[in-house]
């Protein structure tokens, strides 16, 4: 009969072996975190198999719970008791993450000796920054569609794509039958203004000697105002063009932007329309970074944070801007919101649809900490951490995880920085406080 304080002191050593191993990637490693698993080779739950794990096999033996034949646990050796599917009498998956505040208590100074639990402690995050992908755009505020003003056809194209053009450089020479309609209602709209204006002051002189009436100089002011409207419609429908002297129906449509022509859709000869786009103009001197930010990040990034744009294809190079908008809607198939960043361009080298990365300098957190990465343990989808209390005596606190630092994580929630957390070791904290664990026996759970 083995003594159980030695039994318990095996198991304890089987608890840091398998800590070990997950420092260094062996089987024993990929057995714990595959604990849900069984293992298609042997035929047992991959958690105990000792064919994956050979660290586990004194502890079996220890036991006396073994199968020298076949080389597994006797109670449930898949040749000798098939009946057993391979799973050993008590259950060794966690069925629960334990509530927050839920003490662990090391037995014996044998027990906290053979744990080897190491512990750190829980770092302010300082500046956190969040990488993100984003995409290249052109600048909405720097970028024109340009129109025909009155239908007709292109008699000439004046530019060609990847010209550079000025605000009223002439764009096309268009021939248009209306042209010559409007450039008339133009005129009759001033002249029907210059006619209502000397209305109007004529009968403000009669109405200051009493020979009007209050009616006839409001009836008087509304036909100027109506002449005024009809003018700058006429002006309106003729804006951007330069009619050419001495012909009715010619006239230049002009750049209304300072840019490159980045496409035209008008070659001469064709038939155009007014709302027709024939051209469209972009200043590619400052540029738009879109980043899809996901929604669970949404909280923490805003309007004035800083951010570092790089691109793949601009290898050593980073742009620097500001978020200046965070679209106020996120998108239900993607489950992010766009922020952009406005940049400065003035080489060209960004171009419209480059993929890019954003790094976003992130709002403070105050209740944020850093821990080391193998403090967090999970548990049926749940983040768990555990404080030191003292060096026999331990609590599982559930904790919101962040970002990765390297070998740091964020976490968000539920610790503070400054306190004492289990590294090394914690996940034979977590096998002691899972319902129907495999756990080692050399602590009590409160």
């Amino acid at each position: 009969m083995i003594p159980r304080n030695l039994l318990v002191f095996f198991v304890c050593l089987f608890a840091a072996a398998c800590r070990d191993g997950a420092a260094d990637g062996t089987p024993a490693a990929k057995a714990v975190a595959d604990a849900n698993g069984m293992c298609a080779e042997h035929g047992l739950l991959e958690a105990v198999c000792t064919k994956c794990n050979p660290k586990l096999v004194p502890i079996f033996q220890a036991k006396g719970d073994w199968c020298a034949e076949h080389g597994f646990p006797e109670s449930f050796c898949p040749t000798c008791h098939p009946e057993r599917g391979g799973m050993p009498a008590i259950d060794v998956t966690p069925e629960e993450a334990p509530l927050n505040g839920t003490k662990i208590v090391l037995r014996t100074t044998e027990a906290v000796r053979a744990a080897g639990i190491e512990v750190a402690e829980a770092s302010p995050p300082g500046e956190a920054r969040l990488q993100l992908l984003a995409t290249i755009t052109y600048d909405a505020l720097r970028r024109a569609e340009v129109n025909a003003r009155t239908p007709g056809i292109v008699r000439e194209l004046l530019v060609d794509v990847g010209t550079r053009v000025s605000k009223g450089t002439p764009l096309f020479r268009i021939e248009s039958a209306e042209l010559g309609a409007t450039q008339a209602s133009m005129r009759a709209a001033r002249s029907r203004m210059s006619v209502a204006e000397s209305a109007r002051k004529r009968i403000e002189s009669l109405l200051e000697k009493g020979m009007a009436a209050d009616k006839d100089l409001l009836e008087a002011q509304l036909e100027l105002d109506a002449a005024k409207a009809e003018l700058a419609t006429a002006e309106s429908a003729l804006g951007l063009v330069e009619i050419e002297d001495g012909s009715a129906n010619l006239y230049m449509l002009l750049a209304p932007i300072d840019g490159s022509v980045i496409r035209h859709s008008a070659p001469a000869g064709r038939m155009v329309d007014a709302e027709e786009t024939l051209c469209e103009i972009v200043d590619v001197s400052t540029m738009w970074a879109e980043v899809d930010v996901p929604e669970s990040e949404l909280a923490r990034v805003g309007a004035g944070q800083s951010a570092l744009i790089t691109v793949e294809a601009l290898p050593g190079r980073e742009f620097a801007g500001t978020i200046d908008y965070v679209a106020p809607e996120v998108d239900p198939r993607t489950r992010t919101a766009k922020a952009r960043v406005r940049l400065a361009n003035g080489d060209g080298a960004l171009r419209a649809n480059m993929f890019a990365r954003a790094l976003i300098t992130l709002a403070p957190n105050g209740t944020s900490a850093l821990v080391p990465r193998d403090a967090v343990q999970r548990a049926n989808d749940v983040d768990l951490v555990f404080l030191r209390l003292a060096p026999d005596r331990y609590e599982a606190r559930q904790v919101k995880t962040g970002a990765r630092r390297g070998d740091l994580v964020e976490v968000l929630e539920g610790l503070a920085p400054g306190v004492l957390v289990a590294t090394r070791g914690s996940f034979l904290l977590k096998t002691e406080v899972l319902k129907g664990s495999i756990g080692s026996g050399c602590c009590e759970v409160e």
